[in-house]
């Protein structure tokens, strides 16, 4: 097996945990935010639905000439959360399918005004970025869910609100 198997067969397995947390955001609070210098419950959901895809798009370059910034969109409804992140792994999976493991043992830079900032070997980008990253803000999703005492879907193991060991 390939490196970049092992990699999209853990985001295939912890989409299915993502999505049903995505399924989980009200439309009624997309707005909310715990804190003016935090995002809006509706733009940390759709930044962990989109987040597979776009980091995908970085990984398939050799270089990146600046890091990705610029305010993050807010969803317009919850209900497009679910299919932006089907859209999301589907691009991730189109675009590093096919690489071997040359190309993930790679060294991957990110490059600002001439100067790098960041190398790592593609595998650790993908790793680190898409994966790591992804599931930190699904976590923080969740509390902002919380917040609202939104009834929490299992990810790894029962919560207060869900048990899928239980008979």
């Amino acid at each position: 097996m390939n490196i970049i198997d092992v990699l999209l067969a853990e985001l295939e397995q912890e989409a299915q945990a993502t999505e049903r947390v995505l399924k989980c955001v009200p439309q009624a609070h997309l707005s909310w935010r715990p804190h003016p210098k935090s995002y809006s419950l509706g733009q940390l959901a759709l930044h962990v639905a989109a987040n597979p895809g776009k980091v995908a798009q970085l990984a398939a370059t050799d270089t990146a000439s600046t890091p990705p910034t610029g305010a993050q969109a807010e969803a317009a409804t919850a209900a497009e959360l679910v299919p932006t992140m089907k859209a999301s792994i589907a691009r991730a999976r189109e675009l590093l399918g096919g690489f071997d493991d040359a190309a993930m043992t790679a060294t991957w830079r990110m490059m600002v005004g001439g100067n790098e900032v960041m190398a790592m070997p593609r595998a650790a980008l993908v790793r680190m970025v898409m994966l790591n990253h992804w599931y930190h803000h699904r976590g923080q999703l969740m509390v902002y869910l919380r917040m609202h005492d939104v009834p929490l879907p299992s990810v790894y193991g029962p919560t207060a609100d869900s048990n899928p060991f239980a008979s």
